[in-house]
Parts: C-alpha cells; sequence; structure tokens
C-alpha cells in the first residue's frame, strides 16, 4: 500500500441499522456467515472488485483494500432500531429471503442483535404498526433520544466509530420547503417546533448520526439528507453524507442499458417500467403518498443518461412523449404490491426505440431479481466506503458512492447535474478509491 493520508481503520466499526427488515437481516447475516467462512460476499465491489493503479509496467490490479486501509468483516458490530420488537434472527426467519439452515449457523449472534425502539411517526409510513416506538415530546426530543442510543451504543460494545444505514421503509414524499430546509438554524428551529410536516423522523436520524460524528447513508428515497440544512451539518461535523435509495434491480438495469441507446445513438419513444414486490417495502409502496417518494427517484435516472436536449432528434419532443416533465420520450414507472411473490421482486421493461429513417424497433426486459439480496452487498459497500471517507476527511455528498445509488445526491441549489450512467458512477468510485490510496485519478469521466 502507498503513503495515505487516510488514518487506519483500528478498533471496532459500529454498524447502526435502521429498520431490522428483510434487507438489513439478509445483509447482517450474510456477513456473519462470510466472518465464520461458511458464505460468500458475492456482489459486495469492495471485497471483489479490482482497480487498475499505475500505467506501462507499474501497472497493478488490486483489491480495495490493498489500495486503501478498509475496515476487515470481523471488526463489524451490529445494532439496529426499529418498530418490531424481533431480534435479528426472528427478523431473517420471518422475512424469508435466506433458508433456515443459511441462518442458523449464526443464530447465536443475530439473537443478540435486538432492535432499540424506533423513532417513528405512522403519518410517514401508514401502513406500518409495530409498537417498539419511542415516546418523543417532539422532534428535537426524537433527535435527542437517537444521540442517546448511538452514545450507548458506542459505550456498550466498545466500538471506535459508527456509520448509521437507513434501510427502513419509504417515507412520504416530503417536498423541500426552503423556509425550513436551506439553512440549519432553520431545520433546527423546525424541529424544536414540532414541524412534523417538513421534518421527517429520517431527518431526526440523520442529524443523530451527523452530530454523534457518524458517517448516515440514506438507503431509501426518502428527502431526508438531500437538502442544503443537512450539507451544512455534515460540513460542520466533518462527516459524509451518501444517498439516496439502493441501486439493486430495474435502476441497475436502466443505468446500465440506457447507455446502450444512448452511445449507439438510437431514438426512444419511450420506456415503460413496472414492478411487482410483496415484502414490506411493497405494503409501504402501496400507499400512493410513500410511491410518489420513490417515483421521483426511479424516474430521475433515465433523464440524466438520455437527454432530449443534446439529442433533440432522438430523444426530443418528436420522439412521442409530449407532456412530460423533460418534453421528450414518454418515460412511466409503476410498483405493484402482490403478497405472494414476497421479496422475490419481478421488474419488466418495454423499451421503445426507432433506428435508421425512423424504423421502430422493441426491447423487453424481464428481470427477476431478488430484492434483498443485491441490496445486502450495497449495504455493505457503503457502509465500509463511508467509514473510509470519514476517515479521509470527505465530508459533505460522497458522488463517488453515486454508483450504489438510485438517485444520487447533487448539488441541484448550483444546477448539477447528476451522474446516473453506470459506467461514468464507475469511473467515479474507481478514481476516488486511487486519490485516497495515494494513486492519481487517471480516468475521465466525459
Amino acid at each position: 500500500m502507498k503513503e495515505t493520508n487516510v488514518k487506519p481503520a483500528t478498533g471496532k466499526l459500529g454498524v447502526l441499522v435502521v429498520g431490522l427488515g428483510a434487507v438489513s437481516s439478509t445483509f447482517i447475516t450474510g456477513v456473519l456467515m462470510t466472518r465464520k467462512g461458511l458464505s460468500k460476499p458475492v456482489g459486495s465491489m469492495t471485497q471483489y472488485d479490482k482497480i487498475r493503479v499505475g500505467r506501462g509496467a507499474e501497472k497493478k490490479y488490486l483489491p480495495y483494500n490493498e489500495i486503501v486501509p478498509i475496515a476487515d468483516l470481523n471488526d463489524i458490530v451490529f445494532g439496529a432500531w426499529d418498530v418490531y420488537p424481533q431480534n435479528a434472527y426472528e427478523s431473517a426467519i420471518n422475512c424469508e429471503v435466506l433458508k433456515e439452515k443459511d441462518i442458523n449457523p449464526v443464530k447465536d449472534e443475530l439473537v443478540k442483535i435486538v432492535p432499540m425502539k424506533a423513532a417513528f411517526d405512522k403519518n410517514y409510513a401508514s401502513r406500518l404498526d409495530g409498537d417498539n416506538v419511542k415516546t418523543v415530546k417532539d422532534r428535537w426530543d426524537m433527535t435527542e433520544q437517537i444521540r442517546e442510543d448511538i452514545r450507548n451504543f458506542k459505550k456498550e460494545t466498545g466500538v471506535e466509530r459508527v456509520v448509521v444505514l437507513w434501510a427502513a421503509s419509504t417515507e412520504v414524499y416530503v417536498p423541500v420547503n426552503e423556509k425550513v430546509h436551506n439553512t440549519l438554524a432553520d431545520l433546527e428551529a423546525a424541529m424544536k417546533a414540532d414541524d412534523k410536516e417538513n421534518i421527517a423522523p429520517s431527518m431526526c436520524y440523520a442529524y443523530a448520526a451527523l452530530a454523534e460524528g457518524a458517517p448516515f447513508i440514506m438507503g431509501a428515497p426518502n428527502t431526508t439528507v438531500d437538502i442544503p440544512a443537512m450539507w451544512e451539518l455534515s460540513e460542520k461535523t466533518g462527516m459524509p453524507i451518501s444517498g439516496k435509495d439502493f441501486k439493486t434491480g430495474q435502476t441497475l438495469v436502466k443505468s446500465g442499458f440506457a447507455p446502450i441507446i444512448g452511445t449507439r445513438c438510437l431514438g426512444l419513444n419511450g420506456w415503460f417500467s413496472t414492478n411487482i414486490l410483496g415484502n414490506r417495502d411493497g405494503l409501504v409502496l402501496d400507499e400512493p403518498a410513500n410511491f410518489r417518494t420513490k417515483e421521483v427517484s426511479k424516474l430521475s435516472t433515465l433523464e440524466s443518461i438520455l437527454v432530449p436536449e443534446e439529442q433533440p432528434d432522438l430523444y426530443g419532443a418528436n420522439c412521442g412523449g409530449e407532456g412530460n416533465d423533460h418534453n421528450g420520450y414518454y418515460h412511466k414507472v409503476r410498483i405493484n404490491y402482490y403478497p405472494p411473490r414476497n421479496d422475490n421482486k419481478e421488474g419488466w421493461d418495454n423499451i421503445d426505440i426507432f433506428g435508421w429513417m425512423g424504423y421502430p424497433m422493441q426491447i423487453k426486459i424481464n428481470f427477476l431479481c431478488r430484492d434483498s439480496i443485491l441490496a445486502a452487498p450495497l449495504c455493505l459497500d457503503l457502509v465500509l466506503l463511508s467509514d473510509l471517507a470519514a476517515r479521509d476527511g470527505r465530508y459533505g455528498i460522497q458522488r463517488f458512492l453515486s454508483f450504489f445509488l438510485k438517485s444520487p445526491m447533487h448539488d441541484y441549489t448550483k444546477d448539477e447535474v447528476p451522474v446516473n450512467h453506470l459506467f461514468q458512477q464507475y469511473v467515479m468510485l474507481k478514481n476516488a478509491i486511487r486519490e485516497m490510496g495515494g494513486y492519481p485519478a487517471d480516468e475521465t469521466i466525459d
């Protein structure tokens, strides 16, 4: 390893997960099984990917942990909050993502992960009705109680560092309100005034994490850290933030396939995406107000890859999508709750393209994916890389983590356009790892 300014990954790393449902119980079980040599962390970039460093005779392909000091899986200590009181073992069994034979070898460890009472407001997830919930006076009190949980967890476990990961349900859509969300002072005032309309519970978790010196990762499409007030707080505390929404099934396909259409200079009339899933996430998203949050996240991917203004002949208003916000091709996303499918989500994409002289063609993609199996390695990578970024002194939005996220955070107040193109995101990721490892960034994003 080269000389690097990144602080070493000494001591234990606490991973506090908000929500102990399908995604997090799968993530935790997989890490524990991998530590025992009983499973493989397939899908994890930090555990498998290799990055080229150097050129010519100096060229080497190295795993991440040989370029930068990444925390070892054996040093992770898990904790959680959830509205349901079941421990991690009970949750893993109940969610039915993993077979019992793949959970039982680490039962002793899972049983000990008992969720703390959640900071919860039923108005933000009306389909959930758990009773393992904090009693709070107002949003400020809610935040203070979460901060105390983080401090107690550190004390009881002896971990040196903590990362907080949101893997809970999608909240009702919260539009950005400049009077509340633009400055830290306004945000704090709204919390103290118990402004339930503009302050979602997830914002209390994010504030608490950053205030306690823990990076925060938003794994759902919630507005949470996507506001200038949180950027101000993360700068003040020197902590990294990333989000939003784990890029698992359909959007992973979209961010990887749309570049094929764009690079080949083919035209697009429309892209219709629909999903069926039956887990707790599907139940929550069956509520229109919660689906709106997800829809905004899923719709944003395509518009920054295939841009009508850049190629009006291929993606402009003549393509059949008049009336869309971007005035180009037609883009629609649907999610349907279908209990028999449980965690095995099915995504269908119908893509209407056109080629030479405007002749039409179609592409159909049917991805029968397992949502939590795809999300678990993203959780691991986001946790390890956020911890790494914190030890490198990186704070604010971590754009290099866009690769793992559906709707990458960006500074929309300065009209910044997020990078959604999967392969450009991968270049950003590789260059950040190179730079933190003391190597020059040597690939261009264009």
